[in-house]
């Protein structure tokens, strides 16, 4: 954070008018596209409700007593969430509505085009009536597109929502109802209406990428799509010989490697599930538990309050995969409180969305993308929970180093002891709630299949949360009995874990696109000879530069192709959720890591990681701008300055490519140990430079020392560490004499 904050802002003691519930849903909403519902009434919300009850019913179900095969389990699950979709979610009100109308007519013209294709590529096999019926649902899907569509009332659906609802349970329903003419007895000759089936699933695919995610997803999808179809027409490397609407749609609709593929596989089978856990472990006070804990371990420290945002969005990053949703829920308590204690708004925002983005990368129950990283890359997710431990470190100590170097700048101290709640009593209160998480991440460690752990875990927390209420007739009245899952309250949390699951869902058949045609026309690899050529090229240029032979031209040549690789993942996640950044990348860029004989998990890793961080990369950081919405501050300010926080914790990636023993892969106790020094010291470094404080301020020429240190201490190479080290522990070593030399004292 820059010195050139007002001590008046910093010191403020205003925590802000009190946010309600209501406040807070509607911030999550405005910031999470995937949380952004409709708010239905009547019949049609009892509807809905019964929906999604029967759908979280059937999964928690599968996940205990078997899952159906696996096509017919993916088609129920997606013929469920394309129904849901065009009822829960709205259209989006054009914000631009010049910019709306061009996007909205280039939809339009892809619908037109995909029918005109169908049609004159199956006109001897189809009546004339069936042409004019795809070209009439391209057309009502032109005229849903336009941005006149959105301006209807949001909280209903309009007379152009129900066919796409009927329409978007009908194409996976027809996979079901037909399965074994369509994959046993004519597997390999799919029938004309089967193919005009697939045209719609497309054209209904991309709409609801668009409605719930916005248009960077669905524009990524489309030129997807229009890239297979046009190869032949394309320049250079990038061309091939092209794919017909009829090989699409086989390969995309009844086959599994586009739209039901394997990332509607995790999502069906894992994702789902752990979701659902989540709604309903904090509807019964797990939530409370975190915080309440955080505030225990972390809140009499120095910036205490901040410590333990810090703190409470890891606990709660457990259990929630939304970095939007994590910065609402705890900086609902955690904002408001640092600023009561002296950060500024802008701040104590910032250190929340930097804290909430690492609960992805939490283990033992990370976000949706490390359930499709196992089962891409085929390994078991017991193991993908070992290798995210140092990483996962590295992060919240990155974290709060920035937070306490702040504090103490400020002079700033910690909650009042008074204040901070006892271990026996968080114990007494709610050791109950704690069952279900031990017994899940127990039964992952011990290689159980994730959605059996998310079963137990479903069962447990909804079994545990009746503990109060038998135990109090005997005596334990210290328990927390508010947060019961009665039956309406189950319910309701039923009806919202299939909602949050929507927006995945969408997301992943949409992904399903670029997938399918990388595995096509080899776009993966076409786009890493084009990394490793750049990289290769600027490598052999600074090589020239560097005298002595510091730095290899291999050395330079992967270091920047690092650098690409991980400014696609942040530029690709800046309009992109996690899950399906990390799914597109995975496909196209780590090939490109391959080629420098990265490990696979290691190079799968980096890219999961960097995603994460685009939720606090500017301009489009939605973790910081729900934060300054609780706040009060500056939305671009509040990226800027959660972007800067998370600057330390950028280079780790780095640091696990270079030392793979952080992943425990090719493990050493030399290069481990080695790693986790440097690792550490390198955080140290740039934390202090960039906040300007360690013991005592720090000078202009001690901050362009410590960063260019720091950044020196990301390698392999003993020496240069060993020199890098050398000068980190002169500079902070002697601003620590100073600083107790000359002690401040801490204020409120």
């Amino acid at each position: 954070m820059s010195n050139s904050n007002s001590q008046a802002d910093n010191r403020s003691t205003s925590s802000g008018p009190e946010m309600h519930q209501a406040d807070l849903d509607e911030l999550i909403k405005k910031f999470d596209n995937e949380s952004n519902f409709r708010d239905l009434k009547g019949t049609l919300k009892t509807l809905v409700t019964i929906t999604c009850v029967v759908l979280s019913v059937f999964h928690i179900y599968t996940a205990g007593f078997g899952l159906l095969n696996e096509i017919t389990h993916r088609n129920v699950h997606m013929a469920f969430i394309m129904g849901l979709l065009f009822i829960v979610f709205p259209r989006r009100p054009p914000k631009y509505f010049k910019l709306n109308i061009v996007l909205s007519l280039a939809y339009g013209a892809f619908y037109v085009l995909i029918a005109h294709q169908l049609v004159q590529a199956l006109a001897s096999d189809i009546p004339a009536w069936w042409g004019w019926m795809i070209y009439g649902f391209a057309g009502f899907m032109a005229l849903s597109a336009l941005p006149v569509a959105a301006i209807a009332n949001r909280n209903k659906p309009s007379w152009l929502d129900w066919p796409l609802v009927l329409a978007g349970a009908g194409f996976s329903a027809y996979l079901i109802v037909f399965f074994k003419d369509i994959f046993i007895v004519n597997i390999g000759f799919p029938k004309a209406f089967d193919y005009l089936m697939g045209g719609m699933a497309v054209m209904l695919v991309v709409e609801g990428a668009r409605r719930t995610m916005g248009e960077s997803l669905s524009i990524i999808g489309v030129l997807a799509l229009l890239y297979a179809m046009f190869g032949p027409y394309l320049p250079g490397v990038m061309a091939h010989r092209g794919y017909d609407i009829i090989r699409l749609v086989e390969h995309l609709y009844l086959g599994t490697e586009g739209i039901y593929g394997i990332a509607i596989g995790v999502v069906a089978t894992y994702v789902f599930h752990f979701v659902l856990f989540g709604v309903l472990a904090q509807a019964s006070g797990l939530g409370q538990l975190f915080i309440e804990l955080a505030t225990l371990v972390a809140g009499r420290y120095s910036g205490g309050p901040a410590k333990v945002s810090v703190v409470s969005s890891g606990f709660f990053g457990m259990i929630s995969g939304s970095p939007v949703a994590n910065t609402v829920t705890t900086g609902a308590f955690t904002i408001p409180m640092m600023k009561k204690y002296g950060f500024s708004g802008r701040f104590a925002a910032a250190t929340e969305a930097a804290s909430s983005c690492g609960g992805q990368i939490t283990p033992p129950i990370m976000g949706a993308s490390a359930f499709v990283m196992a089962e891409m890359l085929g390994v078991p997710y017991s193991e993908l929970i070992l290798v995210a431990i140092i990483p996962a470190a590295f992060h919240y100590l990155a974290t709060l180093c920035m937070v306490h170097f702040e504090a103490r700048r400020l002079n700033l101290k910690g909650i009042p002891e008074e204040q901070i709640p006892r271990f026996s009593s968080v114990l007494a209160k709610h050791w109950h709630q704690v069952i279900p998480l031990v017994v899940m991440v127990t039964l992952l460690l011990m290689q159980f299949t994730p959605f059996l752990a998310a079963f137990w875990g479903i069962i447990l927390t909804i079994v545990c949360s009746y503990i109060p209420l038998v135990l109090r007739p005997i005596g334990f009245t210290k328990l927390d009995h508010e947060s019961t899952l009665t039956p309406r309250r189950l319910i309701d949390g039923l009806e919202e874990g299939a909602k949050q699951s929507i927006a995945i869902t969408a997301a992943c058949a949409c992904v399903g696109f670029l997938l399918g045609v990388t595995t096509l026309t080899g776009l993966g690899f076409k786009f890493s000879g084009a990394v490793v050529g750049l990289a290769s090229d600027f490598g052999s240029t600074l090589a020239a530069f560097i005298p002595f032979d510091l730095v290899t031209e291999g050395s330079l040549t992967l270091f920047i192709a690092l650098i690409l690789v991980a400014l696609a993942c942040i530029l690709m996640g800046a309009g992109i959720p996690t899950t399906p950044t990390y799914i597109i990348l995975a496909a196209i860029v780590a090939p490109a890591l391959d080629d420098f004989g990265i490990a696979l998990l290691a190079s799968h890793f980096f890219i999961f990681y960097y995603g994460v961080l685009a939720d606090v990369t500017p301009p489009v950081a939605l973790a910081a701008y729900a934060g300054a919405g609780i706040s009060g501050s500056d939305p671009m300010k509040t990226g800027v300055t959660a972007f800067r926080l998370s600057m330390g914790k950028a280079l780790v990636p780095l640091m696990f490519i270079y030392a793979p023993s952080l992943l425990f892969l090719n493990f050493t106790w030399f290069e481990f140990s080695l790693a986790m020094l440097s690792g550490i010291l390198c955080i140290v470094a740039l934390s202090a430079a960039y906040i300007g404080f360690f013991s005592a301020p720090i000078s202009k020429v001690e901050k362009t020392l410590l960063s260019l240190a720091g950044l020196s201490l990301v390698g392999n190479n003993p020496w240069l560490i060993l020199i890098a080290s050398a000068v980190v522990l002169a500079i902070l070593g002697r601003n620590y004499r100073v600083g107790h030399a000359h002690p401040v004292i801490e204020t409120a």
